[in-house]
């Protein structure tokens, strides 16, 4: 894979380059300094990964995710030194579409070993990824709106079970954010990100709804006006009874934890109605669970191409007529609303 390099201090791009090289199957192609450099070099060689700091002069890691996730869209990861203290920063840049974070690896020692092992695992993980990018926005209808039929059992609260992957912290903020205190569904949600992060996504998330968020535990049994987050990169699923557990995923897993597996343990365990809703993200993860929702009789709802940070995932929902419903995530909450009338 060809990587660039996007690091404001010469002993940490050292370690970048070092670490690549030694792989024997990764090239770096260029170096840059700055956020505003980088822009530029990804539109003059677009990179198949780009490894990103956070803190630099001119631009920083955040803004330069942004431009380059609009103009060039190419797989970012974050790699900083600063975990603890740009825990906010690195939620903002994958908002923006960056698929992942980790450590900058340090020069010597046991802990710099694990973390280049981690950061080649990341990398070699991304490249596994289908070349998705976003594309120009289009119009894109709606498919009508069927009428949703309620499941037999309806003892337990209704679902809104949600996906997301690359710039789905930010679609999940929005979300969440236009959720009304007193709403009357229990809402789970898988997105993909490293369970080192999942914490601090929760936390984050929690800050912008009016509605708790924590992480999903063995054995929870999803309550109305609650958020549950995956919380590990093993894979969240609905067992017998409604209860929530996780699975260890195989080692050529490319998503862990994943929305499929998820969205399908809905249609086979969730005793009461529910709503799917996939968001913006690189890849196909989602659509086809999403598309057997749809066809146990649950609303399903893809974000439109317009507002996502990449259209990668809800567009291979509606390309398999997996959505009733395909809606900017700015209308996605008054949406589910409007169901819970129906369905409740």
């Amino acid at each position: 894979m060809r990587i660039g390099i996007v690091n404001d201090t010469p002993m940490m791009v050292e370690v970048l380059r070092r670490v690549i090289a030694e792989t024997g199957r990764h090239e770096l192609i260029w170096i840059a300094h700055d956020g505003e450099e980088a822009v530029q070099m990804c539109a003059w060689q677009l990179p198949d990964v780009v490894l990103m700091d956070l803190l630099m002069p001119r631009m920083d890691g955040v803004e330069a995710t942004r431009r380059i996730m609009l103009g060039t869209p190419c797989p970012i990861l974050i790699v900083t030194s600063d975990m603890g203290t740009s825990t906010a920063k690195i939620y903002e840049a994958l908002g923006h579409g960056a698929l992942d974070a980790t450590q900058t690896p340090a020069l010597i020692g046991a802990a710099g070993k694990r973390d280049a092992a981690a950061l080649i695992e990341k990398i070699d993980n991304l490249g596994l990824l289908p070349p998705e990018a976003v594309a120009p926005p289009v119009r894109v209808r709606a498919a009508p709106a069927a009428a949703p039929v309620a499941i037999a059992n309806t003892a337990a609260v209704p679902l809104v079970a949600v996906g997301a992957s690359a710039g789905g912290p930010a679609a999940l903020a929005q979300l969440l954010r236009a959720i009304p205190a007193d709403f009357g569904a229990a809402l789970v949600i898988v997105q993909h990100i490293d369970a080192a992060f999942a914490q601090g996504m929760a936390d984050w998330l929690g800050m912008q709804a009016r509605i708790p968020v924590r992480l999903a535990q063995e054995g929870d049994l999803p309550q109305a006006g609650q958020v549950l987050l995956a919380g590990n990169n093993k894979h969240l699923v609905f067992r017998g009874g409604g209860a929530l557990g996780y699975v260890a995923g195989a080692p050529s897993d490319v998503y862990r934890p994943s929305v499929d597996m998820f969205f399908h343990s809905v249609v086979k365990h969730w005793p009461a109605p529910a709503v799917g809703v996939l968001l913006t993200g690189m890849g196909r993860d989602g659509a086809a669970g999403l598309k057997a929702m749809r066809e146990h009789g649950s609303h399903t709802i893809a974000q439109d191409q317009a507002s996502c940070a990449v259209y990668g995932m809800p567009k291979a929902a509606v390309a398999l007529n997996a959505a009733v419903e395909v809606l900017p995530v700015s209308g996605i909450a008054a949406r589910l609303q409007g169901l819970l009338a129906t369905i409740s």
